[in-house]
């Protein structure tokens, strides 16, 4: 399984509310239960990052598949701005979700609640990537997507 982790993602591992969950997310990378995708556009925002999150980040890219930017994805992130699912102000966001359609991913984590991982937002997302003859992709938080089977709950 292919899964697209954005910035948040990296640095939930060091917030206190995320930590524990983003924590097992990336055990179950290294486990060997998903395939890690993140492209050059989380680079650029890690680098400004606290160094302990770019170290993390710097273990992962090592595994990960790192997209590169595509007229392609330029070009399905306007479709959602234009189709309303979020503003040029959050035009970041919807290119993330759009390299991760793009590239063919089955899912996509984030911790970003407002523009990403949103219960208006997602279907949103997945209309225009079928319009625009793309297929539909999960979108969920880490805490979503990680194995309960060992816990006793």
């Amino acid at each position: 399984m292919r899964i697209y982790a954005d910035t948040s993602v990296f640095g939930g591992a060091f917030d206190e509310e995320f930590a524990e969950p983003t924590k097992k997310f990336f055990s179950e990378i290294d486990a060997g239960r998903f395939t890690i995708v993140t492209s050059a556009i989380v680079e650029a925002e890690i680098e400004p990052a606290p160094q302990k999150i770019r170290d993390f980040f710097a273990r992962y890219e090592a595994i990960a598949e790192i997209a590169q930017v595509t007229q392609e994805m330029l070009l399905l992130q306007q479709q959602y701005i234009k189709s309303g699912v979020v503003t040029p102000k959050s035009a970041e966001d919807a290119l993330h979700v759009a390299i991760a359609t793009v590239t063919q991913c089955n899912l996509i984590v984030s911790w970003n609640f407002k523009h990403i991982v949103h219960f208006d937002k997602i279907p949103k997302y997945n209309t225009v990537n079928t319009v625009n003859g793309y297929g539909q992709i999960g979108i969920y938080s880490p805490l979503e997507v990680i194995n309960y089977d060992n816990d006793d709950s």
